[in-house]
Order: structure tokens, then C-alpha cells, then sequence
């Protein structure tokens, strides 16, 4: 299919999709993104967020806590460090997400030059749960 491209979503965990799609929105650490066919050679680190696939079975959700991206003309492969299909998420997943993200801004207290890193981590996190209505 000339519309669309391979994508492969796995985590320590699990493999999420391996799938023809016609674009995916990545949540990229330097701002949002969009990847489709023909895209130029990319790798990118993820911050926490959606990642949307869309393709011909229809459109995918999956929340990501960070991890890589890489992006060629005919695919794209995202190893996360945590990925769960938005469908599954639950209350209790953003929580448990919520308190690993304010342990490691507490710790960071610690080492000065790490605040602002697990504070960033921290607002996304939250701001995640905002943006899922959880």
C-alpha cells in the first residue's frame, strides 16, 4: 500500500502493534509530531502523552511514558519505556504513574540539576491524566 507504512509499538513488557498505518501523532520531547509515508529519517526521544496510530482498521490510542522513536521513509518503530492502549488505562494506572513521577521529583530535591528534569516529568504526567479526563 503506497499510503501507509509499517508501525511497531513495543515496550519492556510487550509488543503493542505491528501494523500498516497512514499516520502516527508521536508525542515528541521537542513538541507533538506527525508521521506519515515518505517521512525524512528521524530519531526522536518521547515525553509522556498519546500516541495516535491511524490507518486503515481505524485509529489507536496509546499512552506513553517516554522512550525513543525512529522514523524512515516506509516505517516507524517506538520502543516506550511504559505503553498501554488508552482503552485499558485506567484511574489506577495514572496514579501509579502520578506517584513514580512525584517519588523521582522528590529524590531529585537531592541533586539540583535533576529538579527541573523530574519536575518536567511530573506536570506531564499530570497534565496526561487531564488530557484522558481520568
Amino acid at each position: 500500500m503506497a499510503n501507509t507504512m509499517q508501525f511497531d509499538l513495543v515496550s519492556p513488557e510487550r509488543s503493542l502493534a505491528s501494523l500498516q498505518v497512514s499516520a502516527v501523532q508521536i508525542p515528541g520531547a521537542d513538541g507533538d509530531m506527525t508521521a506519515m509515508p515518505d517521512h525524512a529519517p528521524t530519531i526522536t526521544t518521547l515525553r509522556p502523552g498519546v500516541l495516535k496510530a491511524e490507518g486503515p482498521e481505524g485509529t489507536t490510542e496509546y499512552l506513553v511514558t517516554g522512550g525513543f522513536a525512529q522514523i524512515n521513509g516506509d516505517g516507524l518503530s517506538v520502543l516506550a519505556e511504559k505503553a498501554i492502549p488508552v482503552d485499558e488505562v485506567t484511574r489506577a494506572h495514572l496514579d501509579e504513574l502520578i506517584a513514580e513521577a512525584r517519588g523521582a521529583h522528590e529524590a531529585a530535591a537531592e541533586h539540583p540539576s535533576l529538579v527541573d528534569d523530574a519536575a518536567k516529568l511530573l506536570a506531564d504526567m499530570e497534565a496526561l491524566g487531564d488530557h484522558m479526563s481520568l
